[in-house]
């Protein structure tokens, strides 16, 4: 093997490193966001839990009795 060749592996190599290393910080990344993202969703799940229960605990009373029981502290 000549000096040349034995010259372009090394260099395909290096590249090659190089390239896996990139993607590598990309995927990290990647999982980082996917990560924020899920607790979000959890977060926004039991939000929403939190309203539908709210909406059937209120199933049957007329909107002056939601008002009056939802009313700002000051009043």
């Amino acid at each position: 093997m000549s000096d040349r060749e034995l010259e372009k592996i090394q260099t395909t190599l290096a590249h090659h490193e190089r390239q896996i290393e990139d993607l590598n910080d990309v995927i990290t990344a990647q999982w980082k966001e996917i990560d924020r993202l899920k607790r979000h969703i959890r977060k926004t799940e039991a939000q929403l839990e939190d309203y539908i229960n709210a909406a059937d605990h209120d199933k049957g009373l007329s909107s002056a009795d939601i008002a009056a029981r939802n009313k700002p502290p000051h009043y």
